[in-house]
């Protein structure tokens, strides 16, 4: 299972790190809609969400909003450059807790708590797999948020996009990926976006 898991984070890192290099200077305060998350902040899980491995595997429960206050400490994150160096941290300490870790171990209970309540009880396996799922959605988030930026996106995937004219050569027709910001980010029920 952890052999799994180290290969999913060395899957994952690279494409994360490509998205993060197409951050804008300058921008992370920009939302898309006054209830839309910052960028920069977006921008911040992207760059540090393989560091809940670490939380997962090395704490046997986190709570995110403690009664007492001061709960996970976050570096200030200015320039892409910090961004990048965040992603490499994370990555970094993510791989090392996992390389450390046994299946027995990651088969045992593990507690999310939001100001001492716990919300969540669940095997560390889970936990790691949702961390995976939840990183690949804001990655995708943070591309949306490019393109409305005006950025050209890459693929982070590092395949090569499919152009109509070598789709067309083999008989069918190139679709693009068709991206969604929900209708609580945006007042007219979502922006659609052709990434």
């Amino acid at each position: 299972m952890k052999e799994l898991f180290l290969a999913e984070l060395e899957r994952e890192a690279p494409r994360s790190r490509r998205t993060l290099e197409q951050m804008p200077e300058g921008r992370a305060d920009w939302k898309p809609h006054d209830r839309s998350m910052a960028f920069g902040y977006l921008g911040e899980l992207v760059a540090t969400m393989p560091r809940w491995i670490v939380y997962t595997i090395e704490r046997d429960e986190l709570d995110i909003a403690p009664k007492a206050g001061a709960g996970i400490q976050r570096d200030p994150l200015h320039s892409q450059a910090d961004y990048l160096a965040a992603h490499d941290r994370a990555v970094a300490d993510a791989r090392a807790a996992l390389q450390k870790t046994t299946d027995v171990f990651l088969l045992t209970q593990w507690k999310l708590l939001v100001g001492g309540n716990v919300v969540s009880d669940t095997p560390r396996y889970i936990v790691i797999r949702e961390t995976f799922n939840h990183l690949a959605h804001h990655r995708g988030q943070f591309t949306v948020y490019l393109r409305l930026l005006g950025q050209r996106c890459r693929r982070s995937t590092g395949l090569q996009p499919t152009t109509r004219a070598s789709a067309d050569a083999v008989g069918r027709r190139a679709t693009p990926t068709i991206a969604v910001v929900s209708s609580n980010h945006h007042p007219k029920g979502g922006v659609v976006c052709a990434c």
